[in-house]
């Protein structure tokens, strides 16, 4: 039976990745960061819990990686442990580096002194690029990151590529694009529109406050995306590959779209606050997926109108559920409605 490590496995795509090899017959050790509050939440909505083993890890703290990849003895590790939310990398930029920047390094040192046959995938992101020099962007296209998050991504993605090459490991980056699903926590944009598109329907909210609505991603579903990552640990040779759909959609797109799902005009509930612009945000995001298709057999299936109907139709039941007082595991109870939160970056 193999054994495979998922950093940072209570977020959307370890949860994911968790089920899907679980179901290939792997024995499965997840780390998690421990806080006062415990975050299961999605494995438990995945009914994969009771199926893993959890281990508390530190990405900051070399020794607990360390007892973690000792103890587990796995023949790959997937690292997805990271402050995964752009907009607070501003907020947190030296935390950020910390965990996104060195905590891959840490993983890939201590690989190459433990065992160094373990193959090792780093999630790497389509906000790599940034300013975009080109359209779409593939593997050879420039970086040129635009946020804290970004920099300490691509501090990870050179580190894995250059162990590769002077240590012969079997390290890999996956850059994927915008992936999302149900499990999507509620500070990244889909998750808030789909949530809150589903509360207006039910006379729970009044209206949706949204940034920049002329953002354009590459938006795909992420249980898809987390077979990619495994696809990409089987191959004969290691490499990097863009993961995406090839498509652009706009923030407004996806607004509109998930309103007319439930039957609602958008101009009625949705406003733009400036104090939700990033300091310096990405337009245009589209990614290249031709080499993964070519060289791993991976592609795409969910088309964008059935992501945001995915979505929306989750969360939808969840707020009706909860309305007939129904238990199960969610996360819009950390979520308060109301709050007021100081922009430290707020533009003058």
């Amino acid at each position: 039976m193999k054994r495979a490590l998922i950093t940072g496995c209570t977020g959307q795509d370890g949860a994911y990745l968790a089920k899907f090899l679980l179901e290939k017959g792997y024995q499965v050790f997840g780390t998690y960061r421990r806080v006062s509050t415990p975050n299961f939440w999605r494995l438990q909505y995945l009914d994969v819990l009771d199926k893993i083993t959890l281990i508390p890890v530190d990405m900051a703290d070399m020794a607990s990686i360390l007892e973690a990849v000792t103890l587990t003895d796995p023949q790959e590790v997937y690292n997805l442990a990271a402050q995964s939310y752009v907009g607070a990398s501003f907020d947190q930029p030296l935390l950020t580096a910390e965990i996104d920047g060195s905590g891959a390094t840490r993983i890939l040192e201590i690989i190459r002194h433990l065992r160094k046959d373990i193959r090792f995938y780093q999630a790497s992101t389509s906000e790599l690029y940034g300013t975009a020099s080109e359209t779409p962007q593939t593997e050879t296209t420039r970086f040129w990151p635009n946020s804290p998050y970004a920099s300490a991504k691509l501090m990870s993605f050179q580190n894995t590529r250059i162990y590769r090459e002077a240590y012969g490991m079997f390290a890999c980056n996956g850059i994927l694009f915008n992936h999302e699903s149900p499990l999507r926590g509620m500070e990244f944009v889909t998750r808030k529109i789909t949530n809150a598109v589903a509360r207006i329907k039910l006379g729970l909210q009044e209206e949706l406050v949204l940034g920049n609505l002329a953002a354009g991603r590459d938006w795909g579903y992420a249980p898809e995306y987390v077979e990619a990552m495994w696809m990409i640990l089987q191959q004969e040779t290691p490499d990097d590959f863009v993961c995406a759909t090839g498509e652009i959609h706009a923030v407004k797109e996806l607004v509109d779209e998930a309103f007319r799902l439930v039957d609602l005009d958008p101009g009625r509930y949705v406003r733009t606050d400036e104090t939700l612009l990033r300091p310096k945000d990405v337009e245009l995001l589209c990614g290249d997926c031709s080499k993964i298709t070519r060289v791993v057999g991976w592609k795409p299936k969910t088309t964008f109108r059935e992501l945001v109907k995915i979505m929306v139709d989750a969360d939808l039941k969840r707020w009706q559920d909860y309305l007939k007082g129904e238990s199960f595991p969610w996360d819009a109870q950390n979520y308060p409605g109301d709050i007021t939160l100081l922009m430290r970056h707020k533009k003058k």
